[in-house]
């Protein structure tokens, strides 16, 4: 599974940003799919994910009612639609699938590679 993400940016606190996430290869439609972000100086985070149907997502509590996850299974494409912007979410944003839990620890099989997201104060 290939996977391209697109989108990101400079944007005031408060503010919307989407970022776009592209999947290819075998199986891909079937896989759930969803995003990590990494802080600099800091490690990388579970941000959420959406089920390969789209019918269930699950979100991180620090991004829960702010941030929006959909996908387009025609077009293998995963959309995060981040609302309510704030300086701590400054981050590398990375498009991922097939997730995985271990304990309290999210991880993904498959990675993109990662876009910019810088929110102003």
């Amino acid at each position: 599974v290939q996977l391209q993400a697109s989108g990101g940016g400079l944007v005031q606190t408060g503010g919307s940003l989407e970022l776009s996430c592209a999947a290819s290869g075998r199986f891909a439609s079937t896989y759930n799919m969803g995003w990590f972000r990494q802080a600099p100086g800091k490690e990388r985070d579970f941000v959420g994910f959406i089920n390969w149907s789209g019918g269930t997502t699950y979100y991180s509590d620090s991004v829960k009612g702010r941030f929006t996850i959909s996908r387009d299974n025609a077009n293998n494409t995963v959309i995060l639609q981040m609302n309510s912007l704030k300086p701590e979410d400054t981050a590398v944003y990375y498009c991922a699938a097939h997730f995985r839990r271990n304990g309290r620890t999210w991880s993904a099989q498959y990675w993109g590679q990662g876009t910019q997201v810088t929110v102003s104060s």
